[in-house]
């Protein structure tokens, strides 16, 4: 007969007990996902995990803190996307330069090269919102938690998630316009174009 498994409560509740294998499976539980938030949070691998870390420490740190009025994993989230929005303000203190990648590219088929781009061109838009539209954007709208689950980990009111909801959508549809629809100026040769300016068309 197998013994049923722990649930998130029972685990944190062995970790504040002195439980030294408790928090690990937590987090082993958990990881796919909360590395999912902290990297279309932060949008850099090497960001990502020095956020992730950050908040696992301070989860590991600070579980006593748990008072069982949301779910475990809300708690994580939570904890997961403030040190995103940390390292995000300290980046924006102090701006760096990316180095260049080096190094040839490996051969990848046509589609995955289009899927990729487009990829990168929603990451580029999402890193153009205000951290706090981003990630009410990546919890609701990537990440797929509600409304309120996404308002207790952001530790906001509900209305203020749907607003930044609303605001960042509104801000990504101008980006990413032309996703959906191409330039109808895009084919037109350069004659043509140059006529219809003049027209004012």
């Amino acid at each position: 007969m197998s013994v049923p498994a722990l649930s998130d409560a029972d685990l944190i509740a062995a970790h504040t007990n002195g439980d030294p294998h408790a928090f690990s499976e937590l987090f082993r539980r958990h990881r796919d996902r909360l590395w999912a938030v902290a990297l279309r949070t932060m949008r850099d691998p090497d960001e990502a995990a020095d956020a992730l870390q950050d908040a696992m420490i301070s989860a590991f740190r600070n579980a006593a803190s748990f008072r069982a009025e949301s779910a475990v994993t809300t708690w994580l989230h939570r904890i997961v996307v403030n040190a995103c929005l940390d390292r995000i303000r300290r980046r924006q203190a102090r701006p760096t330069v990316p180095l260049p990648e080096t190094g040839p590219e490996p051969a990848v088929p046509r589609d995955a090269i289009a899927d990729r781009d487009t990829s990168m061109v929603v990451q580029e838009a999402l890193s153009q919102l205000p951290e706090d539209q981003r990630a009410a954007i990546v919890l609701v709208d990537v990440e797929g938690y509600s409304v309120a689950e996404t308002a207790v980990m952001l530790g906001v009111a509900d209305g203020t998630v749907k607003s930044r909801c609303a605001r960042g959508r509104a801000r990504l549809a101008k980006l990413l316009g032309h996703l959906r629809n191409p330039s109808a100026d895009a084919n037109v040769p350069d004659d043509a174009m140059a006529m219809r300016r003049r027209e004012g068309r």
